[in-house]
């Protein structure tokens, strides 16, 4: 047994080194450690993050991602101004390219009005003005949204947890927990853990961290890859800012889009195609039981016979550069196939329910002592702060 902590929080990602950060904070007596299963901290969806401050302009009213990214995007942006980490309130443009996109543009609008989101309806005047090679007959100018090095942040976080007495500790992939009445066990592949009370923050194998616990959470998490591009340093120019579709209703994915990166240069995409792996970063990686998982769960069965066409879509453009570029051209129309470069993907663990509803929103499972984070998407990063500090009211000494 290698020791008791008040709370166990098992993840190293953004949103576990927010829980532990904001824990630490609350009750600077209480003892928290972490437990990561990699040789270093945010290696997944944080590390492969785009970067973006987002504004909450996309989420439904009421919501947890509209509450927790308004206020976590404040949070962050005090956080980083504090510890001297670079970002950039840079705005960002959400592009109505004909007639048929301006109903969603306008609902889009009218969430980021109702959720306090600073945001304008321009023309297409307006848009050359800030956008000048964006396609587009009208757009929302966004010119609160941001971006950060989520990387560095993480790295931050954990030298501010160290510094008020948790431990982070790498290497310990989490093999079982054991529900106790008074406290949980959390066995590793080295190590068993115990703590009153455990945070389940595993990101692409939450859900099955809360089935370990004890507690189905009714969803699973199917991976999915999302490929990116970086343009040449000659095409850099044609992009001053973040550029942005109008997303699909329907899905809870934003579309391929331009991204000013804060270190440097300009990703554009993603695509979103279904990984073959829990974290198949690389198109041809293949877990078979994994995938199998994917392939045989039923609420991932009824949306692909539901939305095969789009999905046939994303995955042409995942074999296809050229039909990348199309997607990419809709946006910006001088792009050509010579100015891009194909950079590191990321993949997204989203919940989908045995119905086949994607979950759109955040969902956070309680069961006794355990707290389960069993969907934290985009934008759980702009949002972890608050995330963090919401957990942390939630845990009773």
């Amino acid at each position: 047994m290698s020791g008791h902590s008040d709370i166990l929080i098992i993840g190293g990602g953004i949103v576990g080194l927010s829980t532990a950060y904001n824990v630490l904070l609350q009750n600077p007596d209480c003892s928290v450690t972490v437990l990561e299963k990699e040789s270093v901290l945010a290696q997944h969806q944080t590390g492969h993050n785009s970067g973006v401050l987002h504004s909450g302009i996309y989420y439904k009213p009421g919501s947890l991602k509209a509450d927790n990214c308004r206020k976590g995007k404040r949070a962050m942006e005090e956080f980083c101004a504090a510890e001297g980490i670079d970002f950039e309130i840079c705005g960002k443009v959400i592009v109505a390219l004909n007639d048929s996109e301006i109903p969603a543009m306008n609902q889009i609008f009218e969430r980021g009005q109702a959720n306090g989101v600073d945001c304008t309806l321009i023309d297409q005047e307006r848009l050359r003005e800030i956008e000048p090679h964006a396609a587009g007959i009208a757009a929302i100018h966004v010119p609160e949204a941001g971006i950060v090095n989520y990387r560095q942040v993480c790295e931050r976080l954990g030298e501010q947890i160290a510094a008020m007495g948790g431990k982070i500790l790498l290497d310990e992939k989490v093999e079982d927990i054991t529900l106790f009445p008074t406290e949980v066990a959390v066995d590793t592949a080295r190590n068993t853990f115990v703590g009153r009370h455990v945070v389940n923050c595993g990101g692409l194998y939450s859900d099955r961290l809360a089935r370990l616990s004890g507690r189905d959470p009714n969803v699973k998490i199917v991976p999915f890859r999302g490929e990116y591009f970086e343009l040449k340093s000659e095409a850099q120019s044609l992009v001053n800012h973040l550029i942005y579709p109008v997303p699909d209703p329907a899905f809870p994915f934003l579309g391929v889009h331009f991204t000013r990166m804060i270190e440097g240069g300009i990703e554009c995409g993603p695509n979103a195609v279904l990984a073959f792996a829990r974290e198949g970063y690389e198109k041809y990686k293949i877990n078979v039981g994994e995938l199998f998982e994917s392939l045989t769960y039923p609420g991932f069965i009824k949306i692909a016979a539901k939305y095969w066409k789009t999905g046939a879509g994303e995955m042409w453009r995942s074999i296809s550069k050229p039909a990348f570029v199309k997607a990419l051209a809709r946006l910006l129309p001088e792009i050509h196939e010579d100015d891009l470069v194909a950079v590191p993907a990321g993949v997204r663990a989203q919940a989908i329910s045995p119905d086949g509803q994607m979950v759109d929103d955040f969902l956070i499972v309680e069961h006794q002592r355990i707290i389960n984070v069993c969907n934290a998407p985009s934008p759980a990063a702009t949002a972890a702060l608050n995330i963090g500090k919401t957990i942390a009211e939630k845990i009773k000494l």
